[in-house]
């Protein structure tokens, strides 16, 4: 079953003038699933701030709101892999309806244990179904694009759109997440989370046009190996995983910075700053046309990053902690873009979905690690010490960037991950 759209010969046919994001959004079909593709996306966004915020007003302690928020971020990170090859192999609508469903399910399960004060080992049970349902839904948009552009230039542009995209939901969900939990109720975060999954992700899997098609209808059996077997895969793994330990830190080090100064309604505020120079600087970075090598940049934008949350634990003010969160997030989006440009070179067409998934899994990896250790930090040391994690985090995984940047080197695809007759469709990347 091959979806086209008859917009794809403007498309091309255009190729000499330079892509643009006016361009790429009158591409026919694809509103259709780019509006309910961003409500799906917002689990990822709200769900650990969500989780994080409900299990501290219930037990009053960052560290236990921190651990049931990892066992969500480990759960997620396990499974999204996993999400990423049943969806290649059968179908996105096929994974995705069961799966919107169970997340909804589970994160109202979640809430109604914290909210009666459960054991924490209940809640800790919750969150894993919660965690590993979060629908992958940044993948599957990435080969929608893939789908409605084929070969055009604009699929570059498309990659750099969805990179805005994602850093657009970290200022979005976060924002809307404090502010239903500080304003409405402590559990009203988590609600909406599990509802917008459900509708959006439901909206979203009826756009039946613009899914990739599945060569057999799944009957045929194909081997495919992972594409953890590629090492420039691994090292970005690494790379994301200290990202992933910013979005961790940041979320519950500002949590409890603004509570300690008694304005907690200025976490969403602050962590909306972050998130908005991360996307404004996603932004640039898919306008510009790069002449450096995308391992050389990558390089260059991680360093910075590991400069600017070094500060992080000395700011004692709103303002200082304002600006160097905004410098922060200018950081991330050139990272996480750079990131994902290098598995177009470095993986194979018929294994990026999995490819980006266990991207998106080492993201969540990182923040499940990092509420972890920055709550423990905030319950045992100084205010603020949460701040440490971040510094921590990049740190390390630019000392490893460093060593093997040389296994980021983009090679000919002389051997292939997918054997057998291939079924999956090319995908659209960053």
């Amino acid at each position: 079953m091959a979806s086209t759209v008859t917009s794809e010969k403007p498309v091309n046919s255009t190729a000499s003038t330079r892509p643009g994001y006016g361009r790429l959004l009158r591409t026919r079909g694809a509103w259709t699933f780019l509006l309910p593709g961003f409500a799906a996306r917002q689990p990822f966004a709200m769900l650990t701030i969500s989780i994080v915020l409900l299990v501290q007003h219930t037990t009053g302690s960052y560290g236990a709101a921190g651990a049931a928020a990892a066992v969500t971020g480990v759960s997620m990170a396990l499974f999204a892999p996993y999400s990423g090859r049943l969806a290649d192999r059968y179908g996105q609508r096929t994974v995705l309806i069961p799966g919107v469903l169970l997340h909804a399910l589970s994160g109202l399960v979640l809430t109604g244990l914290a909210l009666m004060d459960a054991p924490l080992w209940a809640v800790f049970a919750a969150a894993v179904p919660t965690g590993a349902s979060v629908p992958q839904v940044g993948p599957m948009v990435r080969a929608r694009w893939g789908v409605v552009l084929k070969d055009s230039p604009l699929t570059t542009t498309a990659a750099a759109f969805e990179s805005v995209t994602d850093e657009l939901t970290f200022v979005v969900g976060p924002l809307l997440a404090t502010a239903l939990c500080t304003t409405v109720d402590p559990a009203a975060g988590l609600v909406t989370e599990a509802s917008l999954s459900l509708v959006g992700g439901l909206l979203f899997a009826a756009q039946k046009r613009t899914q990739p098609s599945v060569s057999g209808g799944g009957h045929a059996r194909v081997e495919h190996a992972s594409a953890l077997r590629i090492p420039g895969v691994r090292v970005l793994i690494v790379t994301f995983l200290g990202i992933g330990s910013v979005f961790g830190g940041m979320q519950v080090s500002l949590a409890a910075f603004t509570e300690s100064i008694g304005e907690p309604g200025l976490n969403g505020v602050l962590y909306g700053v972050f998130a908005a120079g991360n996307m404004l600087s996603g932004l640039a970075c898919g306008a510009v046309a790069w002449r450096i090598a995308p391992q050389r940049r990558l390089v260059v934008c991680y360093a910075a990053l590991a400069l600017t949350a070094s500060g992080l634990w000395a700011a004692h003010s709103v303002l200082v902690l304002a600006g160097l969160g905004l410098l922060v997030g200018m950081c991330i989006a050139p990272a996480l873009i750079t990131g994902y440009t290098l598995v177009e070179g470095l993986v194979p067409a018929g294994a990026r979905t999995e490819a980006f998934t266990w991207l998106t899994g080492a993201v969540a990896l990182g923040q499940a690690a990092a509420v972890t250790v920055a709550g423990q930090l905030e319950d045992r040391l100084w205010g603020g010490a949460g701040f440490l994690v971040p510094t921590g985090g990049t740190v390390l995984a630019l000392t490893t960037l460093l060593a093997l940047q040389s296994r980021l080197s983009v090679r000919a695809h002389g051997r292939t991950l997918a054997r057998g007759v291939g079924h999956r469709v090319p995908v659209a990347v960053d």
